[in-house]
C-alpha cells in the first residue's frame, strides 16, 4: 500500500505539471483565450497531489499512534 500511495502522489504532481505544460503551450498557439479555463485541472491536480501528501502523513502519524497504543497495552 506504501507504494501505491508514492506512485499516485507523484502521478498528481506529474499530471499538474503536464497539464500546466500542455495548457500554456495551446494558449501561446491558439490564444490564451480559448485556453484559460483549462488551468482548473491543473490547479485541480495539484491540489489532490497537496490532499493525498497530507492524507499519507495523517494516515503515518496514526498508524504510529496505533502501534505505541498497543505497546502500552502488553
Amino acid at each position: 500500500m506504501k507504494t501505491y500511495n508514492k506512485l499516485m502522489l507523484y502521478f498528481w504532481l506529474l499530471m499538474a505539471v503536464f497539464v500546466l505544460v500542455v495548457v500554456t503551450y495551446m494558449g501561446l498557439v491558439e490564444g490564451f483565450r480559448k485556453w484559460s479555463f483549462y488551468y482548473v485541472f491543473a490547479g485541480i491536480a495539484l491540489f489532490m497531489f497537496v490532499v493525498k501528501r497530507w492524507m499519507i502523513k495523517r494516515m503515518e502519524k496514526h498508524v504510529k499512534f496505533l502501534e505505541e497504543q498497543e505497546a502500552l497495552k502488553k
